[in-house]
């Protein structure tokens, strides 16, 4: 991810839970803050509920991937949290990316 930072701190992503804006589909749910920076921030969360540590490293590794593919179509200054939900088990690369994109419009951050 050439413009953007991962998320790691605790703080970090409640901060985004309850300042930010969310959006969800069947497969995922994005919370968006906007920030004075000139990159994005991104953190990703998927819960045991989704599946064991494979299943669940799987789903990040979608995400992760689908985000740094399309990092160019977002807008800068976002700190982004992405959230699987159980739905996402299983599901295939162009699924989880056309649901993030999906998402992007919705908050309209997304400048495709």
């Amino acid at each position: 991810m050439i413009f953007s930072e991962s998320l790691k701190k605790y703080g970090d992503f409640q901060r985004v839970y309850k300042q930010g804006k969310s959006y969800a589909n069947k497969y995922l749910v994005m919370y968006v803050l906007r920030q004075d920076t000139l990159e994005n921030r991104i953190g990703i969360s998927v819960s045991k509920k989704v599946g064991n540590s494979v299943v669940r490293h799987r789903i990040t590794r979608l995400i992760r991937e689908s985000y740094r593919l399309n990092e160019t179509k977002f807008e800068k200054g976002l700190t982004i949290v992405v959230v699987a939900r159980a739905a996402a088990k299983g599901k295939s690369f162009s699924e989880i990316e056309s649901a993030l994109m999906h998402l992007g419009r919705l908050h309209s951050i997304n400048m495709s």
